[in-house]
């Protein structure tokens, strides 16, 4: 039987300022993460990169594929995900609406000092999906020769008007709650969810999941209930400024800022690198899949179909796997 194959928790204080892309410092940093139990010399390095609402163990919130006999397996590997700045979930998180703006490029730097501190100088393989994706792709190019394999799913180099938009309306959800001053926004961040969830599902998904069953109701609920259930259920876990701090963070992804173009961005990503698209992808379209795949030298791509919409690059995982296999050149999938 295979022991430690759990990922284990750990924190990581870095107490020197952290200069933050805008111009604010912190006084300090910490952030969550979870890896393997044991060395991870010897072995290779699979860096999970989470999105939006996710925390550090991705055995949590992507079981088909981490975990004890999964394709990433922490007992094979040395597995890691590292909780963002801005999250509640352990990391350096905001008290207040006024926290300073944390950009995709302040998380990758947190990231950078963590892997330091590990003492892991190559990254394997570098995963990620939606704004996990904006990490990784914005990390393969500051740090190009750490990374020798590169996953982007379902995300984009830039941050488009179209996906700022639904951020925004989501804030103004947020902002619109009158007990969001003072701390709590539950309301708030229960109605953002449900404006979030539209984007990251599909038509065809409610349709299959959400229509209602009996053809005499005078007014359609099925739906409606589940939008509530979905706001309640991350209202009760999550934290309506760490929301609000976060989708500001999405708005600031940009792989070209300070670099000229994105495509010039792209060009110095020297890694192997697999973009997978979802055809139902209203948040990513597949011409934000094809962009990165043109520019990134050498670059794979890969469509997965769904009727899940964004929300496939979690759910899909029967079409995942035979993609990472080929990609990284496993015999057979695990």
């Amino acid at each position: 039987m295979k022991e430690n194959t759990l990922l284990e928790e750990h924190t990581f204080t870095c107490p020197d300022p952290f200069h933050l892309e805008s111009g604010d410092v912190l006084p300090g940093i910490r952030i969550r993460y979870h890896c393997s139990a044991g060395s991870h010399r010897g072995r290779q390095v699979v860096w999970i990169c989470h999105a939006l609402t996710a925390n550090s163990n991705p055995c949590d919130w992507w079981p088909t594929l981490v975990g004890e006999g999964k394709f990433f397996d922490p007992s094979r590997e040395f597995i890691i995900c590292a909780n963002v700045l801005g999250s509640c979930y352990g990391s350096t998180q905001p008290d207040s609406p006024d926290f300073p703006l944390i950009t995709i490029r302040d998380m990758v730097q947190a990231h950078e000092l963590l892997r330091r501190e590990l003492g892991l100088e190559e990254i394997h393989l570098l995963i990620g999906g939606s704004s996990g994706g904006f990490q990784a792709v914005e990390w393969a190019i500051s740090n190009p020769s750490l990374i020798k394999n590169l996953c982007l799913l379902a995300c984009s180099a830039r941050i488009s008007p179209w996906a700022t938009a639904l951020n925004e309306s989501q804030r103004m959800a947020l902002q619109a709650d009158p007990t969001f001053a003072n701390g709590a926004g539950r309301q708030g961040l229960a109605a953002a969810r449900s404006i979030a969830l539209l984007s990251y599902r599909s038509y065809e998904g409610y349709c299959q999941t959400q229509a209602e069953t009996c053809n005499n109701v005078l007014t359609a609920t099925r739906a409606c209930s589940y939008q509530q259930y979905q706001g309640e259920k991350l209202a009760n876990r999550f934290c309506a400024y760490s929301y609000y701090v976060l989708t500001r963070s999405l708005d600031s992804h940009n792989v070209g800022r300070g670099r000229g173009t994105p495509e010039k961005a792209l060009s110095h990503i020297t890694a192997r690198t697999l973009c997978v698209g979802i055809d139902s992808d209203l948040l990513f379209p597949l011409s934000e899949i094809d962009f990165m795949a043109r520019h990134i030298p050498e670059a794979q791509k890969q469509v997965i179909t769904s009727d899940f919409g964004h929300d496939g690059f979690l759910l899909e995982y029967e079409q995942i796997i035979p993609l990472l296999c080929k990609f990284l050149n496993l015999e057979e999938v695990r």
